[in-house]
Parts: C-alpha cells; sequence; structure tokens
C-alpha cells in the first residue's frame, strides 16, 4: 500500500477541545492537502467521540477510491465495561461504528490505538484477522507501546498465522527520541512502517514558544499534554537550534522539524493542521534537505528522559 510521505493526522477536527475545528474550517484543510497530493489520513473513533471520523468521511466520501484511510480503536467509548479496549467484543462493535461514522465499506489501516493489558494478544489478533478476512480491513498497525509488546505482537501473528501489524504509530519528535532505544530498530528489522505522531512536539517546535516568555494561545490554555510534556530548559536548547538552522535555510521552524523526521527513515510523520497553511507547511518540508552537520547540530542538545505515550 502506498501512502504519500506526508500524512494529515485528524485529531483536530471535532469539538472535544477548544483548539478544534468543525467541518467548515476542516473541509478547506483536506481539500487542499488532496491538491498537494496528501492521500493519506489518519483518525480515531476516540477523537472527539467519533466527530473526526464523521467529519473525514463526510469530506473525503467521493475521494474513497483514491485516498487511505486510518482509524484506531482502544480507548473508552461510553461508560460500560465493556465499552474499551481490545477484546473481540469492543473491537467488532467499534469497526462497525468507525465504517458507519467515515461512509466507507472498509478500512485501509486498522490501528491498535495502545496495548491492553486485560485481553490476550491472541484474541486481539485473532479478531483483526477476521475482520481482513472479512473485507473491512485491509492493514492493521499498532500505537504506542513497549518494543517487547510490539515483538510479542509479531511473533504471536507468526505463530498463529495471523495478519501482522504493519505499522507503528509511536511518539517521536526532536525534544522526544527515546523511541530511538528499541522501538525504531525493531522496527526496521521487522520492515514495519514508521508513521509517527506528534512530530512537531504538540506544536512546540514550530518555534511559537519562547523561553522566558508566558506561552499564549488557545491550545496551550486547553491541552494539559503539551503543557505537561515540553517547556523543560532541554526542549527550549532542542526549539533554538531548530529555529536557528531554519532561519540559515530560508525555511521554518516546523519544516525543519520535519524534514529531520524524513531524514531518519520515516515512512510518513502525521501532521495536525487547523489551518490550510498548517498542511501547505508541511508538504514544503519535502523539498527540504538536512546534511548531516546539520542533524547533529540539532539533535545534539537532546536529553534522555522518562519514557512518556505509553498510556
Amino acid at each position: 500500500m502506498k501512502v504519500s510521505r506526508i500524512c494529515l493526522g485528524c485529531w483536530s477536527f471535532g469539538n472535544e477541545s477548544d483548539w478544534m475545528i468543525e467541518i467548515d474550517r476542516a473541509r478547506p484543510i483536506i481539500e487542499r492537502a488532496l491538491d498537494l497530493g496528501v492521500n493519506f489520513f489518519d483518525t480515531a473513533n476516540t477523537y472527539s467521540k467519533g466527530r473526526s471520523e464523521e467529519i473525514v468521511g463526510e469530506v473525503l466520501e467521493h475521494h474513497r477510491m483514491d485516498v487511505i484511510l486510518a482509524s484506531k480503536v482502544y480507548n473508552e467509548m461510553g461508560k460500560g465495561p465493556n465499552d474499551r479496549g481490545l477484546s473481540r467484543l469492543h473491537i467488532s462493535r467499534q469497526i462497525g461504528e468507525s465504517l458507519r461514522r467515515l461512509r466507507t465499506d472498509n478500512l485501509d489501516l486498522y490501528q491498535i490505538h495502545r496495548w491492553d493489558y486485560s485481553t490476550p494478544i491472541e484474541e486481539t489478533l485473532s479478531t483483526l484477522n477476521d475482520l481482513i478476512h472479512a473485507g473491512k480491513v485491509n492493514y492493521i498497525g499498532a500505537s504506542s507501546m513497549w518494543a517487547w509488546q510490539m515483538a510479542e505482537a509479531l511473533w504471536t501473528s507468526e505463530r498463529l498465522g495471523y495478519a501482522r501489524f504493519e505499522s507503528m504509530q509511536n511518539h517521536y519528535n526532536l525534544c522526544y527520541r527515546e523511541e530511538e532505544r528499541e522501538m525504531i530498530p525493531l522496527c526496521k528489522d521487522q520492515q514495519v512502517s514508521l508513521i509517527p505522531y506528534s512530530p512537531l512536539a504538540r506544536g512546540f517546535l514550530t518555534g511559537k514558544y519562547r523561553r522566558g516568555e508566558n506561552p499564549e494561545g488557545v491550545r496551550y490554555k486547553s491541552e494539559s499534554l503539551l503543557r505537561e510534556r515540553f517547556f523543560r530548559p532541554g526542549d527550549f536548547d532542542v526549539s533554538e537550534r531548530v529555529v536557528e538552522l531554519a532561519r540559515n535555510k530560508g525555511v521554518t521552524p516546523a519544516q525543519v522539524a520535519l524534514a529531520w523526521h524524513l531524514h531518519k527513515g520515516i515512512t510518513a510523520p502525521i501532521i495536525g493542521a487547523t489551518k490550510v497553511e498548517h498542511i501547505e507547511e508541511a508538504v514544503a518540508s519535502l523539498d527540504v534537505r538536512l546534511t548531516s552537520d546539520e542533524v547533529r547540530y540539532i539533535e545534539e542538545p537532546y536529553q534522555p528522559r522518562a519514557v512518556i505515550g505509553h498510556t
């Protein structure tokens, strides 16, 4: 399955938070992405409790044969004991709901959003394998987890003859590189495609936040993970070098941060957008080339940190 080097992430489409956008503002972003050659769109059932899937489904309904649709399952979709996780019951219910909202008969990529410690991986993979044979899903993938869990899943698929995870959507950017220790080498060895989320560190690497200044903006005020995960002194050390390199190259900090991903062998970083300019800027990053010295320069200040993003 061939995907564009940039994937449009659709978490920002919906109504769950003040910084998210509804269909009137999402439509021109999706349409511009199509114009620019983006064919890969990623969402999840839990984004705004399904509203993101509804927006994507409505806008892309007449482009279905030209695009790759990806969604996810795992997170809570109700208050009942079976309204989350990766059991056969929950997955079987949620695939139908996702297909309905996305206005399609099948998904190109169906991903487990996180690891389910309460369900045997054999049950999860068996269910996903059945969805492929039923024509509801073409490929399956995984998102953030420990490398040993991904290795167990791949081994289980091989042992039982099930379809295996073909992609890993992990947390990876210049301010969070812990995935380089085990997960990324594992995926490259096993030829699993890497499609990381948060490649711009939730906007931190765009250069909009500066050391010593009081952060502003709707997203900073309404999204706790942005405030909690970044804004360390070491994060600003990295960001300032990205800003400096971008200035020297005549491009934006976001384009440098995305060009770094492509330099690292990533299949397609997943870009969130709330403005048309965001997707235009992301696609333009494909023309930015970094030398080995430039890569070393922006990587050098990185400081190891605790693992985040697996829960």
